[in-house]
């Protein structure tokens, strides 16, 4: 099993570039950045991790910018959007800013993919939350046509894409691995339709992960694709959660790391490296 690290990147905690090194030296596998474009101050929709929005949510860099400091203050760690809102992205921009990490980075970029959750954060970007997860599928779709073709279109009913030239083109082709998050009635369906992984927050689904990640194997054969991996969001550093998720046939573990001073997330990216050797 693989482990990695999260956390928001924003402007009152340890900057990308020494996040970075640090979990590189560290022998992690995987740096993962999440994503808000802005939280609106009516904050109408509820948080689902709790009652009280941390403030991180509004303080992140963006995701791009901040993993194009990870990527050049590295050789071999693994970057990744954790995860981005592409329902509220322009799909174009998206996949030129996708391809062009990738390339610059030598093919270490993962591109997980979420709907959102803040319902008024969509709105302003003028996406309906009723059609937020057609609108995801389509517009990864869209994306992986203008990765893959010299010469790409598509066309489906929330995106439209003429006949066009989009380049660069990604190091990994056809394109790099794309992870869906997310644990909804529909999110396993979803992730056989779309995805390369599947990326759940423990305690977020209302059946446990271990049966979960069973059934996506059984719809994963159904479907004639093969293994499709988990990858769990924000674990406890405990060598017993670990031996857990790895038990019910999870792939890679990613840690949360907390908001503040560097010193403060070295300490805890510490604790997460030694719970590691422990569970080895």
């Amino acid at each position: 099993m693989k482990f990695g690290t999260i956390i928001f990147p924003t402007d009152e905690t340890i900057d990308p570039a020494s996040m970075a090194r640090a979990t590189e030296e560290r022998g992690f596998d995987s740096l993962w950045f999440p994503e808000h474009t802005h939280i609106p101050t009516s904050r109408a929709t509820p948080w689902p991790g709790g009652p009280d929005l941390p403030r991180y949510y509004y303080r992140t860099y963006d995701p791009f910018v901040a993993l194009a400091f990870a990527a050049a203050a590295t050789t071999t760690l693994k970057l990744g959007t954790g995860i981005c809102l592409v329902v509220e992205r322009d799909p174009i921009v998206t996949a030129k800013e996708v391809a062009s990490l990738d390339r610059l980075c030598g093919g270490r970029f993962q591109f997980g993919v979420g709907a959102g959750w803040n319902r008024e954060e969509l709105r302003n970007h003028g996406t309906d939350p009723s059609t937020r997860f057609e609108l995801m599928e389509q517009r990864v779709a869209a994306m992986k046509q203008l990765w893959a073709n010299d010469e790409a279109e598509y066309h489906s009913p929330l995106v439209e894409i003429e006949r066009s030239f989009s380049w660069p083109k990604p190091t990994q082709m056809p394109h790099p691995p794309v992870y869906v998050g997310g644990d909804g009635p529909t999110t396993l369906e979803r992730v056989v339709r779309m995805a390369d992984a599947w990326m759940p927050i423990p305690g977020r689904g209302r059946v446990p992960l271990s049966a979960r990640i069973s059934e996506l194997a059984d719809r994963a054969a159904a479907a004639g694709r093969g293994h499709i991996p988990t990858v769990i969001f924000a674990a406890p550093p405990d060598p017993k959660v670990m031996s857990a998720h790895r038990d019910a046939g999870a792939s890679a573990v990613l840690f949360a790391m907390p908001q503040g001073p560097a010193d403060d997330v070295l300490r805890h990216l510490d604790k997460c490296a030694a719970a590691c050797a422990e569970f080895a």
